[in-house]
């Protein structure tokens, strides 16, 4: 349209996923592989690097780890890997002042170097209003829309997940299934619709297998084929590969001959050059899970824990979720009908390595500490969070916090009690500090220091403090809550047990100091550090 970009006269576009299958090639051979045309001119072309703009989508589809870092090339007719080719590009190795745009999913990027680029951008996906006109034109009624839009959003995990669109689509048609399967019955309704991300996936699936076998009448093909599907989506996990060819299906034994495999897997190119991939990574995620629960075998699982658990750039992390929420057997009872019944033992072990998982990361790691409670999380174990959490203290100190990461602790922390917390320098939001508060009324110390607070959390604190029985200890020293809400939190003090509050550093005037003083006196049980 001529709106953008106007000083290029040339854009090439690449996909990762089919450089993957090139060898040995220079930039020139890629560029004429698509536009053969262009032969007698590619030397000229390439002469004004700076009209030139190449762009790579899917950087995490390649097959090839790159190291930014390097610079090899130097011209245009030199044949190496594609991965090479890519590199010398970004780092102007070759010809200089060409731009290079790629594109990649956020997990891969945690282990490569970005700081090579000039600019990064992140996608953010939908925003609150654009999550609720995507619903409403899902289910083009108001009322169904509004049904499910206010169980999503009560549902914190489910509601952040609706960020990504296609999440979001996965989303609404897991709850219009939900609608239609139980339409007039409340409770029946409210108990049949996902608490977790693993939930909504099994609901997912198990629905399309239920058409299927209504088809069919055969579970046999079904297991068959999740099973073989699974270790190939674990393997595509566990390496990098989210595009598969028939090498990939012959290996795995996958038979593409039914048509449930079109149900779950996505088929593109022509003959011999078709790949396949998953609807979306994450279900790939899940079948690769799923696969453990329906062929058990227990040395295999504990190879996939332990390699899983040893990845540093996230590869394995959802996995691991689906992993944990399908220990649940509640989770997977719904599947039964379909694939038979799923391996208890494969679920204790799962189990078992999450108490080793926690009692671990308890000692070391915050940010790991935090996965491990996601894990708690999909588990919907209470049992199990009462045993692994006990009575110890949680610190969270000086890593970021999203709302999300605050609505799992919360929930977490609401199978316990009597927990010590530290949440120090967290840069919590105020979206975030509200998924938290319900939590408060399980913790025993809570420690909110340095997170930017202002008057504005007072009246969210305050809901928390109120009639709160366990709290005793509150830290919000280092914040800056002097304001006109700051009256909420203290005639909230006035209901709760709270022993300790110490709030310094936060640029209290003198009648608020004034106010406090007042309050301690009135409340002889109450110590305030000011």
């Amino acid at each position: 349209m001529g709106k953008l970009y106007q000083r290029f006269a040339f854009v090439f576009s690449f996909r990762f996923r089919d450089l993957n299958r090139l060898g040995k090639v220079s930039l020139e051979e890629m560029i004429l592989q698509q536009h053969p045309y262009l032969e007698s001119q590619i030397g000229n072309i390439l002469q004004d690097p700076g009209r030139l703009l190449f762009i790579f989508d899917g950087l995490d589809e390649s097959s090839h780890q790159m190291d930014f870092k390097s610079r090899k090339l130097t011209h245009p007719k030199q044949r190496t890997d594609f991965g090479e080719i890519v590199v010398s590009l970004v780092r102007q190795s070759l010809l200089k002042g060409w731009s290079v745009l790629i594109t990649s999913r956020p997990t891969r990027l945690a282990s490569v170097d970005t700081g090579v680029f000039q600019r990064i951008t992140d996608i953010m996906g939908f925003l609150h209003e654009d999550r609720l006109i995507f619903f409403k034109n899902f289910f083009g009624n108001e009322e169904l829309s509004e049904k499910a839009f206010h169980y999503v959003q009560e549902n914190d995990t489910l509601y952040t997940f609706c960020y990504i669109p296609s999440y979001c689509w996965i989303v609404c048609t897991v709850l219009s299934m939900c609608f239609k399967a139980q339409p007039t019955n409340t409770d029946q309704l409210m108990d049949s619709l996902p608490k977790t991300v693993t939930q909504l996936f099994v609901i997912f699936v198990s629905n399309i297998l239920a058409n299927h076998n209504q088809n069919t009448g055969d579970s046999h093909t079904a297991q068959e084929l999740l099973t073989s599907i699974g270790w190939m989506a674990e393997h595509g996990v566990m390496n990098h590969i989210i595009v598969f060819d028939e090498r990939y299906l012959k290996s795995f034994n996958v038979r593409n001959d039914k048509h449930l495999f079109s149900s779950f897997i996505m088929e593109s190119g022509q003959p011999p050059n078709v790949d396949y991939n998953f609807l979306h990574l994450t279900l790939q995620e899940f079948f690769a899970a799923l696969a453990h629960f329906i062929d058990y075998n227990a040395d295999r699982l504990q190879k996939t824990l332990h390699a899983a658990e040893s990845y540093n750039d996230g590869r394995a992390e959802i996995l691991l979720r689906f992993l944990c929420g399908l220990s649940d057997s509640s989770t997977r009872f719904l599947l039964k009908s379909h694939v038979g019944e799923l391996s208890f033992q494969a679920a204790r072990d799962v189990i078992t390595w999450i108490q080793h998982k926690i009692t671990k990361e308890q000692r070391s790691d915050k940010r790991k500490l935090l996965n491990a409670f996601y894990y708690l999380h999909e588990s919907r174990n209470k049992a199990l969070v009462s045993q692994c959490m006990g009575s110890n203290k949680n610190d969270f100190s000086h890593i970021s916090l999203s709302p999300l990461d605050c609505s799992v602790l919360s929930s977490v922390l609401q199978s316990c009690r009597k927990l010590e917390v530290n949440l120090d320098s967290c840069h919590i939001p105020m979206e975030g500090l509200r998924k938290f508060i319900p939590a408060l009324h399980f913790v025993k110390r809570l420690s909110l220091l340095y997170n930017g607070l202002t008057d504005s959390s007072c009246p969210d604190l305050a809901s928390g403090i109120r009639n709160n029985q366990t709290l005793r200890t509150l830290d919000l020293s280092g914040n800056n809550l002097e304001g006109p809400h700051f009256r909420y939190l203290m005639k909230a003090l006035t209901t709760s047990r709270i022993e300790e509050l110490l709030i310094s550093d936060n640029s209290l005037s003198d009648i608020t100091r004034r106010e406090l003083i007042k309050l301690k006196e009135l409340w002889p049980g109450l110590m305030v550090v000011l």
